[in-house]
């Protein structure tokens, strides 16, 4: 059941380019629920009753030149999109309490790490530990190593296809104590998904995890999608041309247990983002979970 009480949280630094930012004149309110409702700040909106996909052509289009179009959005952004990710310690206490003794050096594999947003704050918080990290795109590979906190000794990263590229081929097997997908695998399209979650169990110690957060349904960024942005079931394109799926704690459940993990927690994230000189109310939902490879 969802906690009746909500509560200040200022880690509401998620963006996306279909909303815009919000200035620090807005609060967030979060709570954790089980379940999911369509929010309540919102009618029925147009996304929900949208039937017309995108043509096969260019959905054919649109996977061929994926890589492409997170090259070209890192292009225009450079690192200055996403703001860095000082919340993941707070809400991903397994990246501390995993360790078996005090000073443990741990093996983490930050799966999709765009240009170190999570990377460097995680890097600087935790000497004891040594971060894998790839990326789809070749371009935020380049930028990850260009950062002045870059270091061979505590990072490796690499550009990787997660859904083609054997990861075993840069890391070795039963190896990595935590694997993070972090607003990554919405990227992926659905029918490879699997393939993505396969290749990180390659990777994992017996008794490794994968700590995940990313979209849910009905996130206000799917709200905001107009007519001719479906791609198929809860999967959309962007203006720029890349895509994000919007996921239930059920699909997660599945495609994880059936790539061999057993499921530890998997619950959905509500926040409301208020922004009081504007008069607005946004309602965010995410899906955080942590799911096991048995020992």
């Amino acid at each position: 059941m969802a906690s009746s009480t909500l509560c200040v949280d200022e880690s509401a630094g998620v963006t996306d380019s279909t909303c815009g930012r919000w200035s620090s004149s807005g609060v967030t309110f979060q709570k954790k629920a089980d379940k999911l409702e369509l929010p309540t700040t919102y009618g029925a909106p147009n996304v929900q009753t949208d039937v017309t996909l995108v043509s096969e052509f260019k959905q054919l289009k649109l996977e061929k030149e994926a890589q492409k179009n997170w090259d070209l959005f890192y292009k225009r952004n450079s690192t200055n999109f996403f703001k860095d990710r000082h919340w993941t310690t707070r809400e991903f206490e397994e990246l501390k309490a995993c360790r078996e003794f005090e000073n443990q050096r741990l093996m983490m594999l930050e799966a999709g790490c765009g240009v170190g947003n999570c990377l460097f704050p995680l890097l600087e918080e935790d000497r004891n530990l040594f971060v894998y990290a790839c990326d789809f795109s070749p371009r935020a590979i380049q930028f990850v190593k260009q950062n002045s906190c870059y270091n061979p000794d505590t990072c490796k990263a690499f550009q990787c296809d997660l859904t083609k590229d054997n990861l075993t081929d840069e890391i070795s097997a039963d190896s990595v104590d935590v694997a993070t997908l972090i607003f990554v695998l919405s990227a992926i399209h659905p029918d490879k998904m699997h393939l993505a979650v396969e290749n990180i169990y390659k990777v994992l110690k017996p008794g490794g995890c994968v700590l995940f957060r990313d979209y849910g349904l009905n996130d206000h960024a799917m709200l905001r999608f107009k007519t001719g942005n479906r791609l198929g079931e809860n999967f959309y394109v962007r203006q720029d041309g890349t895509r994000s799926y919007f996921f239930t704690t059920e699909y997660l459940q599945l495609l994880f247990t059936k790539a061999g993990y057993r499921e530890v927690c998997n619950e959905y994230v509500l926040r409301e983002t208020v922004n009081k000189k504007e008069g607005l109310c946004v309602p965010r939902v995410f899906v955080q979970s942590k799911f096991h490879k048995p020992e």
